[in-house]
Order: C-alpha cells, then sequence, then structure tokens
C-alpha cells in the first residue's frame, strides 16, 4: 500500500542535501496525484568497489523508497562500453563486456547494504541498447546537434584546448537520456557533474511523448581530505567493503566541519533538525564534536557491516585514542621487513601512517608517535620481524601491525 505522506513531509525528505531540483512545481504535482513515482539513477560499472561518496545517491534513493516509490537501479553495462567522458580532459578507454559484466556483479551485492532489495528495480541499460539497429541510433544521433553537444563545459574546454573528442563520447549523453525515455522515469537522480546529461533526458522524453522527468542533482561528497571529490586514486576514500575498524578510524579522521557536511548526505539516523541543534551545542562548547563524529562513525559501520561490528571497532578506536581498553580487536596489517629489522620512521611509512620518511621523523622530534601507548622519540629504535603492537601518530592515525620478513 503506498504510505500517505504530507506533501511537505516529502517534499524535506527528498530535497535534503540536494543541490537542484528541477522543476520543483513539477515534482509537487505528481506527489500530489498520490501515485508511486519511478526514481531511476544509473551507474556505471566502471569500478568494482564503491565508496561512501558514492553512497550519496543510494542514500537518496532509500529515501525514495521509504516515501513509497518506486526506485531502479540502472546499471549501464551498455553505457559501460562507451565510457562517460564526464569531468575526463581525455577520451576514456572503453570497458570491454566481461569487465562491465563482473563489476556489474559486485555492485548488486554493494548497494543492497543501503537500498531496500525488494523495493529496488534492477535493471541493464543493454536490455534496450542491444535490440537498437544502427538505424534506430542514428535516428536517436539526429535528435541533437554537435553545437548543443559542446555546450558541455568539459566538452568546451577539450575543443577550446584542441584536445580531442571522439564521435562516440557524443553519444553518451544521449544514450543516458534515453534511458530514461524507456524506463518511463519520473525522476532521475545523479550527481552535479551530470547535469546536462539529465537535462538530456527531459528532451527526449517530450521528443518521445511522455512527460519530463524531474532531475535531482546531489553534490559530489569531499573526501577525508576535506577538499577534493571522494576518490578512490586519491586515496580520501572510504569503501563500503572495508572492515567496519577502517570505517570508523577513517570517519574520524575528517574535520569538524566537514562533518555535518557528512551528516547532511550520509545519515539517515540524524534529522536537519537534530542535526542543527547538536551544531549549536558544538558551537556553544556543550558538546565535543568528536562525539557527533563518533556518532556518524557508527552509523556508517552498522550500516555496512551491523551493530556488533560496530560496537567492535569503536572500541579498537577508544582503546588506541584514549590508551585504555583491548587493542587486540584492531584488524592486524602484516609489512614487510629486512631481516635485519626497521626503523621507527620507515615502520611508519611502509604502513601507511605518514607519508614519508622525513614527516615521520619530524614527527618524532615532536614527541606525536606512539608505540603500544608509549611515546617513542628515539630515531634509531629498530624492530625486528616477529614485532606485533600499535603504531601510532598523533589520535587519529594508527594500525596494529605484524612484521613479517620480507
Amino acid at each position: 500500500m503506498f504510505p500517505d505522506v504530507p506533501l511537505e513531509e516529502s517534499l524535506a525528505l527528498i530535497g535534503r542535501g540536494a543541490d537542484e531540483v528541477l522543476k520543483r512545481e513539477e515534482l509537487e504535482a505528481r506527489l500530489k496525484a498520490g501515485r508511486p513515482l519511478r526514481i531511476k539513477a544509473g551507474f556505471d560499472p566502471t569500478a568494482p568497489d564503491l565508496h561512501v561518496g558514492h553512497t550519496v545517491l543510494l542514500n537518496k534513493m532509500r529515501q525514495f523508497q521509504d516515501l513509497g516509490h518506486q526506485v531502479i537501479f540502472l546499471i549501464g553495462d551498455f553505457t559501460g562500453m562507451i565510457g562517460d567522458p564526464t569531468g575526463k580532459n581525455a577520451t576514456r578507454k572503453p570497458l570491454t563486456r566481461e569487465d562491465v559484466l563482473a563489476n556489474a556483479r559486485t555492485y548488486e551485492e554493494q548497494v543492497f547494504k543501503v537500498l531496500d532489495r525488494e523495493r529496488t528495480e534492477v535493471r541493464f541499460n543493454s536490455e534496450w541498447f542491444g535490440q537498437m539497429a544502427a538505424a534506430d541510433m542514428i535516428r536517436l544521433a539526429g535528435q541533437h546537434t554537435v553545437a548543443r553537444m559542446l555546450e558541455r563545459d568539459d566538452f568546451a574546454k577539450r575543443y577550446a584546448a584542441q584536445q580531442s573528442i571522439a564521435i562516440h563520447e557524443f553519444l553518451y549523453p544521449l544514450v543516458q537520456g534515453y534511458d530514461s525515455v524507456a524506463l518511463k522515469a519520473d525522476v532521475e537522480l545523479g550527481g552535479t557533474d551530470q547535469k546536462f546529461n539529465l537535462l538530456m533526458g527531459r528532451g527526449l522524453q517530450e521528443h518521445y511523448g511522455q512527460a519530463p522527468q524531474i532531475v535531482l542533482t546531489m553534490p559530489l561528497l569531499e573526501g577525508l581530505d576535506g577538499v577534493n571529490k571522494m576518490s578512490k586514486s586519491l586515496g580520501n576514500y572510504i569503501g563500503i567493503s572495508e572492515p567496519a575498524i577502517d570505517i570508523v578510524t577513517k570517519a574520524m579522521k575528517i574535520g569538524d566541519e566537514l562533518t555535518w557536511r557528512w551528516i547532511d548526505l550520509l545519515s539517515f539516523d540524524i534529522s536537519v533538525a537534530e542535526a542543527a541543534k547538536l551544531k549549536a551545542e558544538v558551537a556553544a562548547g556543550a558538546l565535543n564534536p568528536r562525539e557527533v563524529k563518533l556518532r556518524l562513525a557508527r552509523e556508517l559501520a552498522t550500516r555496512f557491516h551491523d551493530a556488533a561490528a560496530a560496537e567492535q571497532a569503536i572500541a579498537g578506536w577508544h582503546a588506541v585514542v584514549t590508551g585504555q581498553g583491548d587493542t587486540s580487536t584492531l584488524p592486524l596489517q602484516d609489512v614487510a621487513v629486512p631481516g635485519e629489522g626497521i626503523r621507527i620512521a620507515a615502520l611508519l611509512t611502509a604502513a601507511g601512517i605518514t607519508p614519508s620518511n622525513s614527516e615521520a621523523n619530524r614527527k618524532l622530534k615532536e614527541r606525536a608517535v606512539k608505540v603500544d601507548g608509549t611515546v617513542v622519540e628515539d630515531a634509531m629504535l629498530t624492530f625486528a620481524p616477529g614485532f606485533e603492537g600499535v603504531i601510532q601518530v598523533g589520535k587519529r592515525n594508527f594500525a596494529r601491525v605484524r612484521l613479517v620478513a620480507g
């Protein structure tokens, strides 16, 4: 049964964290009609693992599900073989069919950590494009001009810089737009960098006699550094399949200001009103921002694992940060070292705690380095294969390591 949710309540939840809703009046009209809307979001299976930046869209899809709407998780197995040119300054190498299918299977396994499996329609756009003849694709290509395609910011920049643009890249926005026609989408979700493609869907739906979809864009989530978009290539990400302790420790590293942005885009448990209350308490000095961050970290670890794993991870985090508790709950990281052993600075770098030996030595001089809770200042301190313990720089960067001869 379709739930009877007040219009303003629906609009508030749908709009939470959104960058733009086009057009809001059309969304209101469709919500007032009292029928489940068809909500589409497309994902190209370009990499096998998702990170929490990807879940910004998944979270919004889940909110639509909670309001009773039909969510369509579209896997772009056809578009994945074209390669999305969004934000690229060069033609991206298309994936093979085998790569696409392998990544798609992994996607399906991961998205149901957020979405309700029973209320999710999983589709592949090869369903309709695999049946298209060359003449059909030519007719679709006739719906837009080269001049209009060059209005896209990334295409315009590449053209101005005399960088190559392959003809098949112009097809990508058209193909994504036609997906909305095939699925009869009422709403399409996407990142702010997808706006051109999402609007393409509106235009094509009108051409094919359908009511144009509402476009809802979501911000691109900043990564752990608080500056760049979350990205595996930049190393500023939290993978949703990572161990719970990694999710907790990484979430605790984000800056205090970024915490509120993450809550807005990632949290189901903390409402907009409660977030505002917590922020006011932190500003007044009545609440330590660390407690807010811990709550978010617990929620994320629970979502991608379970409550028991989340609590175990938080216990491990507390044990290192406060020096009280059992650090054996931390995952063990094997580090290969020479037979004669490794000095503390090199060990910190090898374990990924510091970016370089010089930085590690600087932290030693600052008395910011600990081994099993004890401050270390001796740069000549050497550890032999077989050592096992917790190495730490500051309160946020630590790892439980075991040294193996290598």
